[in-house]
Formats: structure tokens, sequence, C-alpha cells
């Protein structure tokens, strides 16, 4: 058995924290063999192994800590980093969570068999019990990289559902002065903010002194959509642009009208041409039709 420090002895943790320890370029070498490792570290194998050795200091310290079973220990918290980009990195590749997981429990036999090799005058029992604290160890190993995989996974869900967002509700430029948001699809909360703060920006951005917005592909119109849209034409407003509600059918005004909804300060229009042609009337620009060649205004 390896010389323990004063106050350890009979420590299962502290004979995996010393055995980390003392094979650390073994294990690191070995892990860099593995899947995991190989398929991330493409370029470079020295980059694999010392990856592999920021791990096993990682996990030395969570047993001297003796919280190998704390997926919160502070040992832990570059391992996180280290291998919770290695995970992203093979979900990115195509893996399944499963096969990300099966990739990380690889790692355990490597070291257990080198722990084994470690200890040939431990007793039976003692070497059981270093064995259980490695494989507990090295199972909340597994726990810390799949949570954060799965929350990066989740953050990743989101973002891209915000640049989801802002492609669907995009922001034209009609006119010199003119802007509109043409909006297609259910509206509800997140995405209402997102046409308030993209529609506000781009009066900002274009000096807009109109804004239109078409809800001709709006299916349905409830109370909490006519909410929104009052909220946006009020933000507008305050910027100094006068906005205009285009795309009312006949179905959705006859719900408007159930609902008691009042939208008597605000500009409508039927659709989105008839609204362009209110606006550029507004602002003094003629419109001619070709065939009749006369001025048509609305």
């Amino acid at each position: 058995m390896p010389e323990q420090a004063e106050g350890t002895a009979g420590s299962p943790t502290h004979e995996v924290r010393d055995f980390l320890r003392r094979r650390r370029e073994q294990i690191a070498q070995r892990w860099a063999d593995e899947a995991l490792f190989r398929a991330v570290f493409t370029v470079s194998r020295d980059e694999a192994v010392e990856a592999g050795k920021a791990v096993v200091d990682g996990l030395a310290q969570v047993a001297d800590a003796q919280r190998v079973e704390d997926p919160d220990a502070a040992g832990f918290t570059s391992v996180r980093e280290q291998l919770a980009r290695m995970g992203a990195a093979r979900s990115r590749a195509g893996l399944s969570t499963a096969q990300v997981s099966s990739e990380l429990a690889a790692l355990r036999p490597p070291v257990e068999n080198l722990l084994l090799a470690d200890l040939p005058d431990a007793s039976p029992e003692e070497a059981r019990a270093c064995v259980t604290t490695l494989s507990v160890l090295m199972g909340t190993l597994r726990v810390v990289v799949m949570q954060t995989a799965l929350s990066e996974g989740q953050a990743l869900i989101d973002r891209q559902r915000l640049q989801l967002l802002e492609v669907a509700t995009p922001v034209i430029k009609l006119w010199d002065g003119i802007v509109a948001v043409p909006l297609i699809g259910t509206l509800d909360s997140a995405r209402s903010q997102v046409v308030m703060e993209t529609l506000l920006e781009s009066i900002v951005e274009q000096q807009a002194r109109y804004a239109i917005l078409d809800i001709t592909g709006v299916p349905t119109v409830d109370s909490l959509v006519a909410q929104h849209l009052m909220k946006t034409v009020a933000a507008a407003r305050l910027m100094g642009a006068e906005c205009i509600v285009s795309g009312i059918r006949p179905a959705i005004a006859q719900t408007m009208v159930h609902l008691g909804l009042d939208l008597g300060t605000v500009v409508t229009r039927a659709s989105l041409a008839d609204a362009l042609g209110y606006v550029l009337h507004q602002l003094g620009v003629g419109i001619v039709n070709p065939v009749v060649n006369g001025p048509v205004t609305r």
C-alpha cells in the first residue's frame, strides 16, 4: 500500500485521491484513446492528454474533499467546463444523450484497472472499498457532465427559438419613413415582445413616421393578441410614429366586436395595400394608376 498522509490512513477517498495524483499521466494517456477524447481532439493527441490531466486533477480535488457523491463539489467546476464542451461537441456531431453518456461511462474501466493494479498488497475489503469509491466518483462525474450538457442544450434551444422569432418577424422598409411588420402565425407573449422590440428599433434606425402591422397571416385574434397589438401601437406612438393595423379580415372583425375590443384610437385598414395607400396619402405622395393614368387617393 502507498504511504498515507497523517490522519488519512484507512480512508478510501484519500486512497483514490493519492492514486489519481500518482497515476495522472497514465490515466490521461488511456483516456486519450477513448472515443470521447479521440473524437473531439482530432488534431493533436497531446491536447487530448492535457484535457485528460485537467479532468483527473478535478477528480482528485473532489476526492480530497471527500465529496465524491456531491455534483456541486468545487473540484467538479473545471471538469464541468472541460467535459461539457466535449459532450456538446459530440452532440453536435449527431450523438444522442444516451450515446454521450455511454462514452462517459467508458472512461471508468481504464481507471479502475489501473487502480486495481496499483493496490497489489491491499486486502480484498480495502480494494473493494477503493473501487467502490472510484465508481461513485466516476458516476457523479457522469451526472455533472450530463446535467451541464442538458443545460447547455436547453440554452442553445432557447437561443435558436429567439433567433427564429426574430426571423419570423421581419421589419420591411416600404418607403422613406414607412416600415411594415407582416405577422404570420400565432402571437404569444414572447413573440409579441420580439415584435415590439424589433419594430421600435427599426423606427429609430429608419427614422420612420409610420409603421404598419399587417395581421393578414394571423389566424385568430383574441383579447390577449389585441392587448399585445395595442401595446405595440402605444409604444410606436411614444417613439413618434403612427401605427396602422392592416389585414383585419371579416371573421377577425366580428371576433373583435364580440370581445368588445375598442380599437377606436387605432387606424385600421383591410389590407396591406390599403394601409400603404393611406400612409402615402398622409405623406402627400400621389399614386398614379397606369391603366387610367390618373391619380388614385385613398
